[in-house]
């Protein structure tokens, strides 16, 4: 599984990658980071949209997490890849938007690792 992480905080790429370390050395999963929108946006153009499930943070400098979500779901509809919005603000107004957007799910910092594996069924 392609998973694109989308954070502008540094530390978020050593933490996805300690915590599923025993699946990325089994290579279940398969990571990259973005800490942009903008940074998102290339990969996707430079790799085919390859990322099958894409975790976004919110609040970013520049584009937004749910300015990328809106041009994920508009550009990238086969096969459409799940998104998952991250944030510290689990504030009914940022959830209702996400999922207007077409969010696939909302997660909120800290993230509950053992709660996103359950998800992603690993």
């Amino acid at each position: 599984m392609n998973i694109l992480v989308v954070d502008d905080e540094k530390d978020m790429q050593t933490l996805f990658e300690q915590r599923f370390r025993k699946e990325i050395r089994a290579k279940t999963v398969n990571f990259a980071f973005a800490s942009s929108g903008e940074e998102a946006m290339n990969y996707m153009k430079d790799h085919n949209h390859e990322a099958v499930l894409i975790l976004s943070d919110i609040n970013m400098p520049g584009m937004s997490g749910l300015e990328l979500l809106k041009y994920i779901k508009n550009q990238y509809k086969t096969p459409p890849p799940v998104v998952m919005m991250v944030t510290a603000y689990g504030d009914a107004e940022n959830y209702n938007h996400a999922m207007q957007l077409g969010a696939d799910d909302f997660l909120t910092k800290p993230i509950d690792f053992l709660q996103l594996k359950e998800k992603l069924k690993i």
